[in-house]
């Protein structure tokens, strides 16, 4: 399996808002020197600024941390699409790819989880629609609905319809696709990055057998989320 396709892509996305951070705080800094001669509160507070980059520094790039998962060789499964805590499983109606009924599995992801997503089977990515919509909290179920997404269709070889939901939150307002219509994925392969808290939805056939348990945390490319 490709699993190094789009492998650095998040780590880039690091890098960039690493330096934005650094013009940032280089500024700060400079403007504290010239505060200084006519007073020196901005001086003062040059050593709370460079304490702070540093933790937002360090914070960045472990926020854009990229591991290359180990995709189970089982026939018949579906992996989860990105890494966080299941907090819902149930039954929805998702009518612009699948077409009808299907099962729903919610996926959080918070601050502190991966935020680069996988595609949990293997196919073509046939659907890709991008909705406008509010930034609220993704802890809150109803922003799959509510919140700017982006839904992605795969048709896999055995003809099955699986979709995935990749929704914006309060703080990640950004998401990144590195596939397009068309295009052929295998599962486990790097498809998109969430920038900070989010929420990653997948709606699968009602046939489909939950492996997974409301509360269990999963990670992208490697739990194996369902099986046929």
């Amino acid at each position: 399996m490709n699993t190094e396709k789009h492998a650095g892509k998040a780590n880039i996305a690091g890098r960039r808002m690493l330096w934005k951070v650094i013009i940032l705080v280089f500024a700060l800094i400079a403007g504290g020197v010239i505060a200084k001669a006519v007073g020196s509160f901005l001086v003062a507070i040059t050593g709370v600024v460079i304490f702070l980059w540093i933790l937002l520094s360090g914070f960045i790039l472990y926020f854009f941390r990229d591991p290359t998962p180990v995709v189970p060789s089982l026939p018949g499964i579906i992996v989860s699409p990105g890494h966080g805590t299941v907090d819902f499983i149930g039954e929805t109606t998702e009518s612009e790819y699948v077409g009808g009924r299907c099962k729903r599995v919610s996926i959080f992801l918070s601050i502190f989880d991966v935020h680069v997503q996988n595609a949990p089977v293997s196919g073509q990515v046939e659907f890709m629609k991008h909705t406008s919509g509010q930034f609220v909290n993704a802890m809150r179920l109803e922003s799959s609905a509510t919140n700017e997404n982006l839904l992605i269709g795969f048709h896999t070889p055995e003809g099955r319809k699986i979709s995935i939901r990749l929704i914006a939150g309060l703080i990640a307002r950004r998401i990144v696709p590195w596939v397009q219509e068309y295009e052929t994925v295998e599962q486990g392969e790097r498809i998109s990055l969430i920038q900070f808290g989010s929420r990653v939805d997948i709606y699968l056939p009602l046939d489909a057998d939950i492996a997974v348990r409301p509360g269990d945390k999963v990670r992208g490319g490697e739990t194996i989320l369902a099986k046929y």
